[in-house]
């Protein structure tokens, strides 16, 4: 399990160094300041998981540093303070103000550590709700209406109820986990957990005991395994897992049970196996790169997901999808794709498949100024070129401002625009919708040179 970081906020040094033994005894990162321009600096170095502010500091005092931090949108995590000479009119200005909870000094000691433990908690329920919702509202079925996509969804309602594991097998892009939860949702594991494991983020230092849990002298750790019990338990990239831990999981799979890190007694599970990966597994297994045994064991139900361009005729109905989620989700600006331009993409191979259609809607909602999409916005977004005429140099910086990014895209646009129509601003202008006067202005604003 991932330890939180906690930041302790206070000018006392006895009482910073005494919560910082207690909380890093209890098993979190804890770091130190003694004002709040300290605190400033070692929230950006330290990324804390929870703050504990002193409200009394020479200085800028607690409250103030919290409404600091709450005015510019910076109160993103929970900040419990701490006072000696606290008031019920101070704990409620602290608490009307974003503080998560008010604990008066001196300090209980089980209170501190069950306050702590609650705002975590509760931040991490918050989060998980959050996920949840966005997966519910992004997935409910893969989306299309081609053949391909009815006898793939069918397929996965036929093998939904069965305990047999999984291997899903597609191009990078092809949004496998999609199909994951579609299963999963399908299945009488519907209402047990979804337990998503990116195989190649586990370090090789802690992975065995991320998946298996370990035994202590009698403390139980439980691993991703423990987690899944009763639902499924998907692995990303599988091809990325090394072959010790290969072996183990397969040896789980075969029992339905295993023994934790360091432990002696087997567990008995009831998880069900999906896989997913990018590559060919069975060239892998001829390199003695992956594992026979268990290859054959996850290949039992392979699920092979197509690339988007296999089923291209789908592409308007997720034009509209994406365009919907954006809108809905991210507040962005509703923008049109016109028939024209839905045909004009059904012709494009897609090597990023759907995500790298999700990343196009998107980043033409942000930069784009005009309801309806045309085709020169999209070759100039996926870096084509229209008619042989060189598209300007167009590298899309997402750090930057809404509107730097924006200007960024007009100036690459107009410059195209223009190339387009031989340097006639009044083509141009018919063609953006714009009135030449105002267009004029536009391109002098950006530095655009007009040659008369």
């Amino acid at each position: 399990m991932i330890t939180s970081n906690i930041l302790i906020v206070d000018d006392e040094p006895d009482i910073r160094n005494l919560v910082k033994e207690i909380l890093e005894d209890e098993g979190f990162n804890v770091d130190v300041a003694e004002n709040a321009e300290q605190a400033k600096q070692q929230r950006e170095i330290f990324s804390p998981d929870l703050i504990l502010l002193d409200i009394w500091m020479p200085g800028t005092d607690g409250i103030t540093l919290l409404k600091e931090w709450k005015e510019t949108n910076a109160l993103d995590i929970p900040v419990i303070m701490m006072s000696g000479h606290g008031t019920v009119e101070t704990a409620v200005e602290a608490t009307k103000v974003g503080a998560y909870d008010f604990i008066e000094k001196p300090l209980s000691l089980a209170k501190l550590i069950l306050t702590v433990k609650h705002a975590l908690e509760s931040v991490s329920l918050h989060q998980e709700n959050l996920r949840l919702r966005s997966h519910s509202q992004l997935v409910i079925a893969p989306i299309g209406k081609s053949q391909t996509m009815r006898n793939l969804r069918a397929q996965i309602d036929r093998i939904a109820n069965h305990n047999t594991p999984v291997l899903i097998i597609g191009e990078s892009g092809t949004d496998k986990e999609l199909y994951a939860r579609y299963l999963h949702n399908q299945s009488n594991r519907a209402k047990a957990p979804f337990v998503t494991v990116g195989v190649s983020a586990l370090s090789a230092d802690n992975a065995m005991v991320a998946l298996f849990g370990s035994d202590e002298r009698g403390e139980i750790r439980p691993g991703l395994l423990d987690q899944a019990e009763g639902g499924i338990l998907f692995l990303k990239d599988i091809a990325d897992l090394s072959l010790s831990l290969q072996a183990k999981l397969q040896n789980t799979i075969e029992n339905q049970s295993f023994t934790r890190i360091n432990g002696t007694e087997p567990c008995v599970i009831d998880v069900r196996v999906v896989a997913a990966t990018s590559h060919n597994l069975l060239e892998l297994v001829q390199a003695d790169k992956f594992r026979d045994d268990l290859y054959y064991q996850l290949n039992v139900l392979p699920l092979k997901i197509p690339p988007l361009r296999e089923h291209c005729e789908d592409i308007p109905e997720l034009l509209e999808f994406f365009v919907t989620y954006f809108v809905e989700q991210q507040g962005l600006p509703y923008r049109h794709f016109p028939v024209a331009v839905q045909n004009y993409l059904r012709g494009y191979e897609w090597p990023g498949n759907v995500r790298e259609l999700k990343n196009l809607v998107q980043r033409l909602l942000i930069l784009g100024t005009q309801e309806n999409i045309d085709t020169d916005e999209i070759d100039i977004a996926i870096g084509k070129q229209a008619n042989k005429i060189p598209v300007p140099e167009f590298n899309t910086n997402f750090e930057l401002p809404l509107r730097e990014a924006r200007e960024q895209f007009e100036k690459a646009y107009l410059q195209y625009k223009l190339e387009r129509a031989n340097g006639s601003v009044s083509k141009v202008a018919k063609a953006v919708g714009m009135e030449r006067t105002h267009l004029y202005r536009k391109l002098k604003s950006l530095g655009i040179d007009i040659k008369m």
